[in-house]
């Protein structure tokens, strides 16, 4: 059977010269990099190389990248780390109603412990209005945090324009750019950002790996605490072999960037319009044109999305119905919610996220498959009778 991997929003395959680079590192990376010793200096110098090349992906300097273990860890250090130390300014938080878990759940426990949440709405694209961000700010505002692209839509937010009303108004502005580093061009400097999460696996590099960008000056009280690791910022032994191989990716992004996104943007174009030619009822959710190069999510009428992921695996095809820390909820997705979506309709959501691995034999295989699965559960769908004509 052919197989398709079509879930790169829920990890991306390692970069063949990102696993080379890891099993180099294998057979001499015993070293502690914190050790003074030529074992540990060698280690400690392929992670500086390492921090240098994940700066330079996102325009920022070696000594603010913080790495971490996941994106997840990386904005709960940011919102956990950066509201406690400036706890004495303010209490209060600006977000969205679309930031990722990861996001929204450190958020609750902050509220929680007495700070104040604003959760702006989206328009029907999933965007966030900067007028919005600007009327939401209080004397009290310590932070914004809205992501930079979502992962599930694929929206890319305005963070040029956000970052510029937080800078006058001097406000840290967080960005989850979990889904957009290594994938679009990401520029802290020219967005005015002032902390940023990215994660290893988006974008070609190894699972459990993440990094938090965090500006010059800006103060951050560590979670895990214990040595002097990252500045004192982030302590326990660094995931050696994980840093290096996400200094590789990000290194490789950099490189590869604008043949990736052609390449990616041109299957999902061939995808959606295969699937607008040959299915009915069908609805693209997210920005028209301002959106992840890669990142193709519908709504299927009268059918369920995981019925769908279901059957297309047992062709061989592997796609989510949205975020992957969220696959084993039956609930609507809060994200496609927020735009407007129904709810019957938000469950027939389908997320196709392509990558650099995918060709156009793979999109042919899925429309060769999709319509009669489509077909296949409609037919079992007692509103489908009663819809199909309308």
């Amino acid at each position: 059977m052919k197989k398709v991997y079509m879930d790169n929003i829920s990890g991306t395959p390692m970069h063949p010269e990102v696993v080379e680079t890891m099993k180099q590192f294998m057979d001499n990376g015993f070293g502690n990099p914190s050790n003074l010793h030529q074992y540990g200096r060698t280690v400690n110098d392929m992670i500086q190389q390492a921090r240098e090349h994940v700066a330079d992906l996102i325009h920022a300097k070696p000594n603010e990248i913080i790495f971490t273990s996941t994106g997840t860890e990386a904005n709960n250090l940011a919102l956990k780390g950066i509201c406690r130390a400036y706890k004495k300014k303010g209490n209060h938080i600006i977000t969205s109603e679309i930031e990722h878990f990861s996001v929204l759940n450190p958020l609750k426990f902050l509220e929680k412990s007495g700070y104040t949440i604003t959760r702006l709405p989206v328009d029907k694209s999933g965007m966030v209005n900067p007028s919005d961000v600007q009327r939401a700010i209080t004397p009290t505002t310590i932070m914004v945090s809205i992501m930079y692209a979502n992962g599930e839509i694929g929206t890319i937010e305005p963070a040029k324009e956000i970052g510029t009303i937080t800078k006058e108004r001097g406000i840290i502005f967080h960005a989850d750019a979990v889904a957009a580093a290594g994938n679009i061009p990401v520029d802290v400097t020219d967005c005015h950002i002032d902390a940023l999460s990215m994660s290893a696996n988006q974008f070609g590099g190894p699972p459990g790996a993440g990094a938090l960008f965090v500006r010059e000056g800006i103060r951050l009280l560590p979670l895990i605490e214990g040595g002097v690791q990252e500045g004192g910022r982030r302590a326990g032994t660094e995931n050696a072999i994980g840093i290096i191989g996400m200094g590789k990716a990000a290194e490789l992004a950099k490189q590869e960037m604008q043949e990736r996104m052609n390449k990616v943007r041109k299957l999902k174009d061939r995808l959606k319009d295969g699937i607008l030619n040959t299915i009915s009822h069908v609805y693209i959710n997210g920005h028209e044109t301002n959106r992840i190069p890669g990142n193709l999510s519908l709504c299927i009428e009268y059918i369920e999305g995981e019925s769908v992921l279901l059957f297309l695996d047992m062709e061989g095809i592997a796609v989510s119905s949205g975020s992957a820390c969220t696959s084993r909820s039956l609930k609507a997705s809060h994200v496609i919610m927020a735009t407007g979506v129904d709810a019957a309709l938000a469950q027939g959501t389908v997320l196709f996220s392509l990558g650099i691995n995918n060709s156009e034999d793979d999109v042919d295989y899925v429309l060769e498959k999709l319509p009669p699965i489509v077909e296949r559960l409609r037919q079992m769908s007692p509103l489908y009778e009663k819809g199909k004509n309308i």
